[in-house]
C-alpha cells in the first residue's frame, strides 16, 4: 500500500478526484476487490481510494514503453510519460533523470537532452492533470487574453461558436481548450521574451501538457529559488536591477509576469532566471494590469529590502506604467473627436 507521503495527496476529496481521474482518462471501471468494501470511518475511506488509485494506475499501463532513471510515484507516472512523449518521439530527450520542482499547477523535470539540442540537460516544465491543478483567480490573469490553441500558440477564431459555447458552459473541452491556452502563453511569452534577451530559460519545444525548456543548474543540483538563497552583499543591488530591468522589458511587451516574486527566480552562479509564466496579463486590456504590476514589483522590493536596498515600489510601477502602458494622451483626444463625429452624425438623422 502507498503512504499518503508517496502518493503525495492531501484530504481526502482529492484523493476521489485523483481516482476519478484515472477512470475518466483511461475509461477504466473501479478496482472489483476493493468496491465491496465500505470504510467505517474516513481513515479507512482514504486508505481505499488510494489503494484503488494505485490499482488505477497499474492498469492503465505506466511504462508507456518508455525506460527512464527517475522513478515517479504509481498515479504519476502514466500522466508524467504521456505528456512527454512527444520530446522523446521528436528525439528532443533520451532520458528523465529527476524531479526537481513540484507545485500545484505543475512539476518541473531534469532530462538529458538528446545529441542533436547541443547541451546535456533540459527542463520539462509538466502540468498536472487539470483536476489535480489549484489555479485560483486564473480569471483575473485571463481578462483580454485571446484562447490560444496548440497550433503554434495561435489564436483561436473568436467567431468559433463551438469554443465559446463549451468555455461558456465549463465543458470537459472548453476546461481543456482553457489548459491548452493556459500552457501555449508560458511558452510563447518565453519565446518572446528570450528573443529579446531577457533572463528567462531557452524554450525549445510545446506538447500538449508540458513545456521542454533549457535547465538552469548542473547533473546534480538545480538552481534554487531566490528565496531559497542567501545573497552576498555586493550581489543585491545588481541582482534588483536586473530584475526590474526584465520588468521593463516585459512593459515594453505589453506584458506583466502576474506572479513574480523571489519563489519564482532562480538563482545560479551571480545570476538570476525569471519562471513560471502561464499568468502573464496584458497591459492594454487587462483591467487589474496595474494592480497586477504593482504588486509584483512590490514583493521584488520587499526580498530586497532585507539587502538593505531602498526602492519606492508604488514609484517604479507608476513610471513603469506611463512609459509603456499608460494611454497617450494624442489617442485619447483622437478617440474623443471620433466619438464626438459620430454622435453629431446621429442626431442629424
Amino acid at each position: 500500500m502507498l503512504s499518503s507521503k508517496q502518493l503525495n495527496i492531501g484530504p481526502a476529496h482529492d484523493d476521489e478526484e485523483i481516482a476519478a481521474f484515472y477512470e475518466e482518462q483511461f475509461n477504466l471501471p473501479r478496482s472489483q476487490e476493493h468496491r465491496g468494501r465500505k470504510p467505517k470511518n474516513l481513515e479507512q475511506k482514504r486508505e481505499k481510494i488510494r489503494s484503488e488509485v494505485a490499482d488505477l494506475a497499474d492498469d492503465a499501463g505506466l511504462s508507456a514503453g518508455f525506460n527512464i532513471t527517475y522513478k515517479p510515484t504509481r498515479f504519476e507516472a502514466e500522466w508524467l510519460l504521456t505528456s512527454l512523449s512527444h520530446f522523446f518521439e521528436q528525439d528532443l530527450i533520451v532520458d528523465v533523470t529527476a524531479r526537481v520542482q513540484g507545485g500545484k499547477e505543475a512539476n518541473v523535470y531534469r532530462c538529458q537532452a538528446h545529441h542533436s539540442l547541443g547541451t546535456a540537460l533540459v527542463a520539462a516544465k509538466v502540468y498536472r492533470p487539470r483536476k489535480f491543478r489549484n489555479l485560483r483567480n486564473d480569471a483575473m490573469y485571463r481578462e483580454g487574453r485571446q484562447i490560444l490553441t496548440e497550433e503554434n500558440g495561435k489564436p483561436a477564431d473568436p467567431r468559433d461558436d463551438r469554443i465559446v459555447r463549451a468555455i461558456g458552459k465549463k465543458s470537459a473541452f472548453g476546461v481543456q481548450v482553457q489548459h491548452t491556452s493556459w500552457l501555449m502563453y508560458e511558452f510563447k511569452t518565453l519565446e518572446t521574451l528570450y528573443r529579446l534577451g531577457a533572463a528567462v530559460p531557452d524554450p525549445i519545444s510545446a506538447a500538449e501538457n508540458a513545456i521542454l525548456m533549457g535547465y538552469v543548474g548542473d547533473e546534480y543540483l538545480a538552481a534554487p529559488t531566490l528565496q531559497e538563497t542567501t545573497l552576498s552583499p555586493r550581489e543585491a543591488k545588481p541582482l534588483f536591477d536586473e530584475a526590474m530591468r526584465n520588468v521593463e522589458l516585459m512593459m515594453a511587451q505589453g506584458i506583466i509576469h502576474g506572479d513574480l516574486s523571489a519563489y519564482n527566480i532562480l538563482y545560479w552562479e551571480g545570476k538570476i532566471t525569471l519562471i513560471d509564466f502561464p499568468q502573464v496579463t496584458q497591459a492594454q486590456t487587462n483591467r487589474n494590469a496595474f494592480k497586477i504590476l504593482r504588486r509584483d514589483i512590490q514583493r521584488l522590493c520587499d526580498y530586497f529590502a532585507g539587502y538593505g536596498i531602498r526602492a519606492d515600489a508604488q514609484a517604479l510601477a507608476e513610471e513603469f506604467w506611463q512609459g509603456y502602458a499608460a494611454p497617450d494622451p494624442d489617442d485619447l483626444a483622437a478617440d474623443l473627436s471620433v466619438m464626438e463625429a459620430q454622435r453629431a452624425e446621429r442626431e442629424e438623422q
